[in-house]
């Protein structure tokens, strides 16, 4: 229905503009108005001639004005309404998509996977992620998970948080996070608490005075460290 209306419009403009250019009755009356002047006709003839010439002149105008703003209307709807929004989206893929469609694919196709059964193409999934979204930690979490929960291997789940935690600079949020993920398990799963404690006392000395480094010495207080 849209791309009818548009067509009836654009058949009316160029209707328009055909019957503007093809000025048949502007000619007969300029040819009327130099007829009466080799004749010598009065004064009245020619005023009345030259006043009808004038008065399709300005009919003219307004008819130019008129037909420019329409054709400039139609053109500018159908621009807003439906090329502007095909420009804006490919510049958003443009700018966005490169990155994160690639990270939504490779999170998605890794936890179906992870469904699957299919751990260490999983890991690969996730770690194509991790490469498109680097400040993402969370396939690097879920890689640390795979190998910790699925694959009985918690020493790759430790190795997996220290690589991460060494290959990038993260924001405090995300640091501690991943460093809390060490702890526990060096605590839990290697029975290392001296390693743990060392991990939780870098949290409170990286990150004082904040949420993370008051959790951090809670955790070392059950400990009876601090």
């Amino acid at each position: 229905m849209k791309w009818l209306l548009y067509l009836l419009l654009f058949v009316g403009l160029v209707f328009g503009w055909a019957k503007y250019a093809n000025d048949g009755k502007g000619r007969d009356l300029r040819t009327k108005w130099e007829q009466l002047q080799n004749i010598d006709s009065d004064e009245d003839e020619l005023a009345e001639a030259r006043s009808a010439m004038d008065s399709h002149k300005n009919e003219r105008i307004f008819m130019g004005i008129l037909l420019a703003f329409l054709s400039a209307g139609l053109l500018g709807v159908a621009f807003v309404i439906d090329v502007l929004p095909v420009l804006a989206q490919k510049m958003t893929h443009a700018v966005y998509d490169s990155a994160e469609m690639v990270e939504a694919d490779a999170m998605h196709d890794a936890r179906a996977k992870v469904a699957q059964g299919d751990y260490v193409g999983a890991i690969e999934a996730f770690r194509q992620a991790a490469e498109a979204d680097p400040l993402n930690r969370m396939p690097w979490v879920e890689i640390s998970k795979i190998y910790r929960e699925n694959l009985e291997d918690p020493r790759s789940a430790l190795t997996t948080l220290r690589t991460a935690l060494e290959g990038q600079e993260w924001q405090v949020n995300d640091a501690a996070y991943l460093m809390f993920r060490v702890a526990e398990l060096y605590d839990e799963d290697l029975n290392d608490r001296a390693s743990a404690t060392t991990i939780l006392l870098q949290v409170t000395e990286q990150f004082p005075n904040t949420r993370h480094s008051a959790n951090a010495r809670h955790r070392l207080h059950e400990w009876g460290v601090m």
